[in-house]
């Protein structure tokens, strides 16, 4: 069924069948119905940041950028949804043409630049939503706030939905909004995170309950580089990292249709990078923090061996639009049969 409605959804711009995706999937949420679109996944039910997630196979931010279907995701078997990003204020995003296939490398390049409708909009749909389970709000800047006053976005968001998430992920790392990669590093990195955290234990305070806070990396940083944000995470008292998010670099897709787009690159070319970053994040935090792996899972094998490299919990995105709500139940299977211990 699903090969069917993606030979028909191929055939529209990748935009608009993104756009009648999430109506479709918001839809059958509202009705019930998306249960019947694929087999339930078996029950591996997983603790990690203090959370209980009913299996280890997520919804990866930026599918469901408005929390518009929530209820639908949910329903398809996902163990968790993550949505966003969202950003203080509604923002367009960048001029279209920005979203592009690659099937030949089962890809995707997007230079979308966070378009959403605003956090109010967001906290809206979460309210109007059903599922129960363990959702993520991912946060972030608006493209006209500078750098330097970043923080103030990201606290923004933090205040509206911290008592409506299960956790928050920080976007530090789309390559989409100028200057914003730049958190990831050194002073900037640390202030954001001392923010943060402060804000976190104030909000704890006040409402009784502590969201945990995840901090969203890019694949393209050194080994190095990857190290010290493994460190910086653990002093500032991260709850957890999610690696990795889209990559800058072109290995897979040279001289492919699209190609050489401006954006990040998603999909199957970025596995292999991200599953490094997420070894040399293992390697660094020795279980101190969980890791949430993301990018490039397009087979259930690939969530197992993200899984096997030190992460704690997987997301999947581009994998979903190629291989349909059939990925999600092969994903929990094959780590499912992964020696334990």
């Amino acid at each position: 069924m699903y090969d069917l409605a993606r030979a028909l959804l191929f055939k529209l711009s990748p935009e608009t069948s993104h756009e009648l995706s999430i109506d479709l999937i918001g839809a059958g949420g509202r009705m019930g119905l998306n249960g019947l679109l694929s087999k339930t996944p078996a029950s591996l039910p997983v603790r990690v940041m203090g959370l209980d997630f009913a299996n280890p196979v997520g919804l990866a931010a930026g599918l469901d950028k408005n929390g518009d279907a929530i209820d639908g995701f949910a329903q398809l078997g996902f163990g968790f949804v993550e949505i966003g990003t969202v950003t203080p204020r509604p923002q367009p995003g960048n001029p279209k043409p920005r979203l592009f296939r690659l099937p030949q490398a089962t890809a995707i390049i997007n230079r979308m630049g966070f378009n959403n409708h605003g956090v109010d909009h967001l906290l809206a749909r979460v309210q109007a939503a059903k599922y129960k389970g363990v959702l993520g709000i991912n946060i972030g800047k608006n493209f006209d706030t500078p750098v330097e006053r970043a923080v103030d976005d990201y606290l923004i968001c933090l205040d509206k939905v911290y008592a409506h998430a299960s956790y928050v992920t920080v976007n530090v790392s789309s390559p989409n909004t100028p200057g914003l990669r730049s958190l990831q590093f050194g002073d900037s990195l640390k202030q954001l995170l001392e923010a943060l955290r402060q804000r976190q234990e104030y909000l704890a305070a006040q409402q009784g309950k502590r969201v945990p806070l995840a901090i969203k990396i890019a694949p393209d940083m050194s080994d190095e580089e990857t190290v010290q944000v493994a460190q910086a995470l653990v002093e500032t008292g991260m709850d957890a990292v999610i690696a990795t998010n889209t990559t800058l670099g072109r290995e897979g897709v040279e001289g492919l249709p699209y190609g050489d787009e401006a954006g990040g690159l998603s999909g199957a070319p970025v596995r292999e990078k991200s599953t490094h970053t997420v070894k040399v994040l293992a390697g660094e935090l020795k279980g101190r923090l969980p890791i949430i792996a993301v990018g490039g899972i397009t087979e259930g094998g690939h969530a197992a061996e993200k899984i096997a490299a030190g992460a704690s919990l997987v997301q999947i995105y581009s994998g979903f639009i190629y291989k349909g709500p059939a990925l999600i139940r092969e994903a929990v299977d094959a780590i499912a049969a992964l020696p334990k211990g």
